[in-house]
């Protein structure tokens, strides 16, 4: 039962949805394929991203008024631990949106690992396509002079490296304070992980992540301009 829901329902479906876009928008290129693909995809979770995005402008203090929450309560875990949950909960702080923009985005990932696993080409693509998507022939996969299927392409994966590493760099400027261990460690560790995982796959993956890495910035600069945070009233 799940085997079927997932070929007939998940992956066919989005395998179907990717040829038709292959024939109709891209003037038979692939990787824009992905490019458009990523781009629908995002768009048709910009509600949750949004929800993500606005919590982000709510809690933009949540960090400092925590910090002040563990200097004071220092000697009494008991009362810290209750203040900041009342914090927590008047914050609204909730993962759910993120959770669902990042999991459908891991769905797709390994639809996306099994149809270029599988292959585009021969009898089984002509079995998985429906009745009303043509049949397109052999799949052109380069994407300047690139091959999305193959993997260990260092150049593609560098990028998104890279692109993460001035994300989270930005995203340290932003912050007060000095950055500890943690923080440095994870600004090299976390996109050099990205890097290793991105180039032992196929190349259309690390397509896939810059495409929605670059649409969740612009959508993140959008959001800053609607969703500013209230200011507290200052004190007498």
């Amino acid at each position: 039962m799940i085997i079927e829901i997932w070929d007939e329902f998940l992956y066919r479906t989005l395998f179907n949805g990717l040829i038709w876009i292959y024939n109709n928008w891209t003037d038979m290129n692939m990787g824009w394929a992905i490019v458009y693909l990523t781009v629908l995809l995002r768009f048709a979770l910009l509600p949750f991203t949004l929800v993500t995005e606005r919590a982000h402008a709510r809690n933009a203090k949540l960090s400092k008024e925590l910090k002040r929450i563990q200097k004071e309560f220092h000697n009494d875990p008991i009362l810290r631990k209750e203040e900041m949950r009342r914090v927590l909960k008047q914050r609204k702080v909730s993962p759910w949106s993120k959770a669902v923009v990042l999991g459908i985005q891991g769905l797709v990932l390994v639809l996306l690992y099994q149809v270029f696993v599988q292959g585009t080409t021969g009898e089984r693509m002509i079995q998985t396509l429906y009745a009303s998507i043509q049949f397109p022939g052999t799949i052109n996969n380069m994407f300047y002079g690139f091959d999305i299927s193959l993997p260990y392409d260092i150049i593609w994966s560098g990028i998104v490296m890279i692109f993460l590493m001035v994300e989270i760099y930005i995203g340290y400027r932003t912050q007060k304070g000095n950055l500890t261990r943690a923080d440095l460690a994870y600004f090299i560790l976390f996109p050099a992980a990205v890097f290793v995982f991105l180039y032992i796959l196929p190349m259309v993956k690390a397509l896939f992540i810059l495409t929605s890495l670059i649409f969740s910035a612009i959508v993140h600069q959008f959001s800053r301009l609607i969703f500013r945070p209230k200011e507290e009233p200052k004190s007498a």
